[in-house]
């Protein structure tokens, strides 16, 4: 059965869709013309010709392998975008970075998916990589646990009964302020995050911690969520100047 990779949302512009579901295949990971299929549920043929004009506009690109990944004209584009949220992130990540000595993001929710609009990574030592732009389930994870906990209700009924949390466990992040995870995205991997608001309050974001177990430990909120919420207040405050 065909694991598809579905965009965000859906135009009804019949080739724009497929073209972004095939970008958004890239991006989850470098793939051949097999994955590429797998991935979005086109035929060969399609997947094939999309590919190759998204490569002659550079934003697929190959690598050493010989495998689609994201190309650079995507980063050119990218860089003409006024984001003040990532700004202002941006500004706080490599300190928290400093503090925590682990892998850092902020993500924001795009439909039924969570997407890395930034992220640092320690110098040395085994890491907890997620690339900008990756694309993770809302389903499992403590930045899907804090975006969820603050999604309007519709959104929480539709994506809850897939989740490896609970409705009770969504009430409990905001009474706390921030969530933990352990095991659930990835095994092995552990994560803290906290809610990011903007210049009205409302919640934008999550600000994310992420390593190792054998390093985080299996409570890492105890160990870090002071930090988080500091990073968190410091990029709202940022959005108010």
């Amino acid at each position: 059965m065909r694991k598809t990779t579905a965009p965000a949302a859906v135009s009804g512009i019949g080739v724009l869709d497929k073209s972004v579901a095939v970008l958004a295949a890239a991006a989850e990971r470098p793939c051949n013309l097999g994955d590429l299929c797998e991935r979005t549920g086109l035929p060969r043929a399609t997947a094939h010709r999309l590919a190759m004009g998204l490569e002659t506009h550079r934003l697929l690109t190959r690598d050493a392998a010989g495998m689609w990944c994201p190309g650079p004209a995507l980063n050119e584009l990218a860089a003409s975008v006024h984001d003040a949220v990532r700004d202002a992130a941006v500004m706080v990540l490599p300190r928290l970075r400093e503090i925590t000595g682990e892998s850092v993001q902020l993500y924001r929710r795009e439909g039924t998916e969570r997407v890395c609009v930034a992220a640092m990574e320690p110098p040395t030592g085994l890491r907890d990589t997620v690339p900008v732009g990756s694309r993770l389930p809302m389903s499992a994870g403590s930045g899907a646990k804090v975006l969820l906990a603050w999604a309007d209700p519709p959104t929480v009924r539709q994506l809850l009964a897939d989740s490896a949390f609970s409705e009770r466990s969504l009430l409990e992040i905001r009474k706390r302020g921030w969530a933990q995870s352990v095991g659930e995205r990835e095994p092995g991997v552990a994560s803290v995050s906290a809610p990011v608001r903007d210049r009205d309050g409302e919640v934008v974001a999550a600000i994310s911690v992420s390593g190792p177990v054998d390093r985080m430990g299996r409570r890492p909120g105890a160990r870090w969520a002071a930090d988080l919420l500091a990073a968190a207040d410091a990029i709202h405050k940022r959005l108010l100047l």
